[in-house]
């Protein structure tokens, strides 16, 4: 019994792993919130880019402010921000389907962040956490700004939440109800590249998507009310981002992969789980 408490309680004597968990549950419950629209609406694959068309305003983040976690961070947001409206500006005006507007967008945004990042000398080494996730290396400030925007973007979703429901379970009744279906779609993107950004830190550029979409999508197997669907995915994203931190304690792996590894999972047992139940009932 002492040994597994020990080997519950040796990494909090850590502040640098207090400040990682802190993170994961908030990025887990911001992610969780956003991430059950993207389901939803079967965003996937815009949130994968735009996780990825922000890579410039890192660069630029890097360049101006010498790697301080602030400097990334506005310019980061700044970055999410245009490139979400840019996505729907140029899908509504040029009537282009979505996925084209994607792929442009986020070819052109990524490239211009390669560019970016390659006209430095040690970008190998100061940008790799970007890619990949440092959520150890949080500081007092990151946990600031993630509080702040994450908690912004939770009760945006709170105060609008019956026109996003309505828009992604039913548009012609948004329409019938004569519901700014346009400004509730901008609102939705902006959201989505606000967590992103508050995520960056935590599991980086190439894993963000998974922290979008599966804590969601493993809620969505085991229920369809989206009120449940949305906790169910924050308890199951929050539960991962601690599991996962344990794990790269003890492995010695990369935080960021381990949470998203440990969220992986999740998904399968509940993938698992459902289909025995669905096999069970249909031999009765």
């Amino acid at each position: 019994m002492n040994t597994w408490l020990d080997l519950l309680l040796e990494p909090l004597n850590y502040i640098f792993m207090l400040r990682g968990m802190a993170a994961a549950l908030m990025v887990g419950a911001v992610c969780a919130t956003v991430g059950t629209y993207i389901v939803l609406r079967g965003m996937a694959f815009f949130g994968d880019a735009l996780a990825h068309a922000i890579l410039p305003g890192v660069a630029v983040g890097y360049l101006v402010g010498g790697g301080a976690g602030a400097s990334l961070f506005w310019w980061g947001l700044l970055t999410a921000v245009i490139s979400s409206i840019g996505i729907g500006a140029i899908s509504k005006g040029a009537r282009l389907r979505e996925d084209t507007a994607i792929g442009i967008v986020f070819a052109g945004m990524f490239a211009l962040g390669i560019a970016l990042i390659s006209s430095t000398r040690n970008y190998t080494v100061d940008l790799t956490h970007f890619l990949f996730g440092d959520v150890l290396g949080v500081s007092n400030g990151d946990l600031q700004r993630m509080a702040l925007f994450g908690g912004g973007i939770v009760l945006v979703v709170i105060l609008f939440y019956k026109e996003f429901m309505v828009l992604s379970f039913d548009p012609l009744l948004a329409a019938t109800l004569r519901l700014p279906a346009r400004a509730l779609e901008y609102l939705l993107l902006v959201l989505i590249a606000l967590a992103i950004v508050v995520s960056l830190q935590t599991v980086g550029v190439a894993l963000m998507v998974a922290m979008l979409v599966t804590p969601s999508a493993t809620a969505y197997l085991l229920t369809r009310r989206l009120p449940y669907m949305m906790l169910l995915a924050a308890l199951l994203a929050c539960l991962a981002g601690i599991v996962g931190l344990y794990l790269s304690y003890y492995l010695r792996i990369s935080s960021g992969a381990a949470i998203v590894l440990t969220s992986t999972a999740f998904f399968a047992l509940s993938w698992l789980g459902r289909a025995i139940h669905s096999r069970l009932r249909q031999g009765k």
